[in-house]
């Protein structure tokens, strides 16, 4: 079975050739891993990476890359690397030297055990409390929110089997959701500690605002994996509040105005007609996106289905 290693980086000048010797350094000495590829996908780097990574491909057979052609984010660079990438079991890691190649034979032992995505666990960090923090805080409520008990989504490096990605399209900061995306199609997810080094070179491109842009990110899961092909549910739930706070407002009203009390003046009645309004056109709207997913029954069978007999 063929194993691609795909290493997102930008300006990681000083890491591409040394994390190409220490994953080759495992690979050899775990020939039972079988063969494999280092994918680097150049997500629009300022330094010489690029020309690192052109001159470890000519040293090493094993190493290939792609250069973007300016800085689309991690989640479109994984899925440009994904595309080109010809293994079944997919690893990826970052290049910063923080993750440790030494654990992949753990990676490829947990996949054995018939899990289909283990995602790494950073205990230990090395890391300022500027960046452990946020993460920490963000790892929360994930979980809580999503109900895939991980401890680490932000952890770059994890192990999937391809079929994975035959479902998932990513996008955006997506990337770090796709357990998520992953668990919501009956997909079993599992979890490994794993060393985390101190950064070396450069500078770490995680914080606070990045942070707040997850939230935003977990909003769109959120609404992808639970009301992906039922949208009447979401729109339909806030449409029905609106226009029952609507009618309850101007049926008050109307009481009023039978017992000889003046509405027309009153700001509840504009009120009561907005929501109504608004609460219709949100059902409505809600009853248009049904229309348009009907022609869709679900995902396609080979993604809902595990296994056939005779296989």
């Amino acid at each position: 079975m063929r194993t691609s290693i795909i290493v997102p980086v930008m300006n990681e000048e000083e890491t591409v050739l040394t994390l190409v010797e220490k994953i080759e350094a495992v690979m050899t000495e775990h020939p039972e891993l079988g063969p494999h590829e280092i994918l680097f996908v150049d997500d629009g780097s300022t330094d010489a990476t690029w020309a690192r990574i052109q001159s470890t491909a000519e040293s090493f057979s094993a190493v290939s890359g792609l250069r973007l052609r300016r800085n689309f984010g991690k989640a479109a660079a994984l899925q440009q690397g994904i595309q080109a990438s010809r293994g079944e079991i997919i690893v990826t890691m970052d290049g910063d030297l923080q993750d440790d190649p030494n654990e992949l034979p753990r990676f490829f032992e947990a996949l054995d055990g018939g899990l289909d995505l283990i995602s790494g666990w950073k205990r230990t960090r090395h890391d300022p409390l500027g960046k452990t923090m946020p993460s920490k805080v963000f790892n929360y409520v994930v979980s809580r929110v999503s109900g895939i008990p991980l401890h680490d989504f932000n952890c770059g490096f994890k192990a999937y089997r391809r079929e994975i990605f035959d479902s998932v399209n990513l996008y955006g900061e997506l990337h770090r959701f796709i357990p998520v995306l992953a668990g919501s199609l009956g997909y079993r997810i599992g979890e490994l500690e794993v060393l985390h080094h101190p950064r070396q070179f450069g500078q770490s491109k995680y914080g606070v605002s990045r942070m707040l842009k997850g939230f935003l990110d977990l909003l769109t899961v959120v609404t992808i994996t639970r009301f992906d092909s039922k949208p009447g549910h979401l729109f339909g739930g806030a449409g029905t509040v609106a226009l029952a706070l609507g009618l309850l407002i101007n049926g008050w009203l109307t009481v009023e105005w039978f017992m000889g009390i003046s509405i027309g003046g009153r700001p509840a009645l504009m009120l009561g007609v907005l929501l109504m309004i608004v609460g219709l056109q949100i059902i409505l709207f809600g009853m248009m996106a049904e229309l348009s997913i009907s022609r869709r029954a679900g995902p396609p069978a080979s993604v809902m289905v595990r296994e056939r007999t005779g296989e």
